[in-house]
């Protein structure tokens, strides 16, 4: 179909080079595109989709014309301004606020990626003015990933333990109906429909072929591009950024041993993923201690970084983190790779568990966002070790909501609790042992939490006292959704550590997603998406999807720079 999955094109020129195939790049080849430039998808490693293949791929992006009435720019830029402040560039985020609604629309209606909002997805940061309920974070449609034909293999798989019966994804939407099998016979139906879909499927694929979340925004994209004869490459590194004068002209790319110029008569988008990966600067630039885990894909080495930086770009400062974050747990798999699973809302903010570190004391709201919750723990861990932390769950909570990796239910622990992912005991004493805690101190926490479960008020850290908060709980579970006792024995407990989920700080750039250099100019044709730009949250993480959404937008915003060029 393409010189996509093949080798290097020899002597090749391109109106426009797109260097990483996750989200924020794919969506910007796919914006090239229908604005009529060649297009190159260049992607260092052996799969499409980057980090948002791996992800559930909310989209923030507000005033879109999946809107809630009483939303608007204004109320939109009143949230920004409170939860980011100076903290990055109020231009860049006005731009993204312009730019956002126009690129979905198009999206929408020139192409098959659809979104949709859910009736209930707040900002997380409800407690600043401009926030919203709905309609600002929006999901991808499910996508058929057999419409991908031989594209199909070439799309990231998601994170294994998101999976069930080897390689079926599910959507909150469907593990409500498969834990309500025999509940009603609405769930009874949608789970038969996807057993079935799923057993048909692994007779032909490897694994599932419905595709949701960050596998089916990927999946629209990556049909869309192949529709539109967007050549792509994989696992093809770029060796150099090639000049004329000040202006950038095309790259030297290797793959398989070999080694080309592609030309590039309008410009280079750099949407590599950022620095997260790079064998200095992920010391340099994270918290201390660094994190030995990610979650996110692996193809985000920083190498581009190296040789923008080289030719006179510069990082973004003034941000409140150069990254942000999720607590994660980790777990050795059958082949010897490492699961590293983020705790993202299915199992903190749920009743009947509690976050404590080493001295068995709470030292966050665990209803809060991951990214709030990983960056908690890092101060904490400035006076009290804090990573890792534990977070606790009696049995009750364990059978209705899971712990981590271990899915609701109850059963099937033996493998967690034999190689040590999970920890069980009797009583709070005997696992406060197991886990190295001080048990006055787990025991006092407990009862504490036992006395709010009660009440329907924490005093301490607010659990449960936003529309966020609640909407992550059990609204079975009163006085508050988020608050239930821990009492049941046996106990349990996962071991959390902080997990990078993406870079905040990359390179500066201007309204049209160029790349700057020290004096403030744009360097001639070199545009930076996703989190090789210079995040507009400013290291704040106020709403779901707030990477892809930018990721989007910019990616749109350097296209139309690129064409009109």
């Amino acid at each position: 179909m393409h010189q996509a999955l093949g080798q290097l094109p020899e002597d090749a020129e391109y109106d426009l080079i797109v260097l990483g195939a996750g989200g924020a790049g794919m969506a910007a080849a796919l914006f090239a595109a229908l604005d009529g430039l060649r297009v190159l998808l260049v992607e260092r490693t052996e799969f499409l989709g980057g980090t948002t293949a791996l992800s559930a791929a909310t989209t923030w992006i507000p005033n879109t014309q999946h809107a809630v009435e009483g939303d608007s720019p204004a109320q939109a830029a009143e949230f920004l301004d409170h939860a980011v402040g100076n903290h990055a560039s109020r231009a860049l985020r006005q731009a993204f606020l312009d730019a956002g609604p126009q690129a979905i629309a198009r999206l929408e209606a020139e192409t098959q990626v659809k979104f949709r909002a859910r009736p209930l997805h707040p900002d997380y940061i409800q407690e600043i003015p401009g926030a919203t309920l709905r309609g600002r974070a929006l999901e991808p449609l499910p996508f058929d990933g057999r419409k991908l034909g031989t594209l199909f293999p070439l799309l990231r798989p998601p994170i294994p333990e998101f999976t069930i019966l080897g390689g079926m994804m599910v959507d909150r939407d469907d593990i409500g109906h498969l834990l309500g099998l025999r509940k009603s016979w609405r769930s009874a139906r949608h789970a038969l429909g996807l057993l079935t879909r799923h057993a048909s499927d692994r007779l032909r694929h490897r694994r599932g072929t419905r595709l949701v979340m960050g596998n089916a925004l990927v999946g629209r994209l990556l049909h869309e591009l192949a529709r539109r004869g967007v050549d792509m490459l994989t696992e093809t590194k770029t060796e150099a950024l090639l000049r004329d004068g000040a202006r950038i002209t095309g790259l030297m790319l290797h793959q398989h041993g070999t080694r080309r110029q592609v030309r590039t008569r309008r410009g280079v988008v750099l949407a590599t993923g950022g620095f997260g990966r790079h064998p200095t600067r992920r010391a340099e630039m994270l918290h201390t201690p660094t994190p030995a885990h990610s979650p996110a894909a692996p193809g985000h080495t920083g190498e581009m970084h190296d040789l923008a930086l080289a030719i006179g770009a510069r990082y973004g400062e003034g941000g409140m983190d150069n990254a942000f974050w999720a607590p994660v747990s980790t777990r050795t798999r059958a082949d010897g790779s490492t699961a590293v699973f983020p705790h993202f809302v299915l199992d903190r903010g749920k009743p009947g568990t509690v976050a404590v570190n080493a001295a068995g004391r709470r030292f966050v709201n665990e209803a809060t966002s991951y990214h709030l919750f990983a960056r908690a723990m890092f101060a904490s861990h400035a006076t009290v070790p804090t990573i890792p932390c534990f977070l606790v769950a009696d049995a009750v909570a364990l059978r209705k909501y899971g712990l981590g990796m271990v899915r609701p239910g109850g059963s099937g622990l033996a493998p967690y609790l034999a190689d040590g992912y999970l920890t069980e005991a009797p009583t709070l004493e005997a696992l406060a042992a197991k886990l190295g805690v001080e048990a006055a101190g787990l025991a006092q926490t407990v009862a504490t939490m036992n006395r709010y479960a009660a009440s329907g008020e924490d005093p301490e850290f607010g659990r449960g006292s936003t529309a966020y908060h609640r909407a992550n709980g059990d609204a079975a579970q009163q006085p508050n959704p988020n608050l239930g006792p821990i009492a049941m024995p046996p106990f349990y407990a996962v071991r959390l550590l902080p997990g990078d989920i993406g870079a905040a700080t990359g390179l500066v750039t201007d309204v049209h997603a160029q790349v700057l250099d020290e004096a403030n100019q744009p360097i001639g044709g070199l545009y930076a998406v996703g989190n090789d730009m210079h995040s507009i949250m400013g290291g704040a993480y106020p709403g779901p999807g707030i990477t892809i959404g930018p990721g989007i937008t910019f990616g749109f915003l350097a296209a139309r720079h690129a064409a009109q060029g």
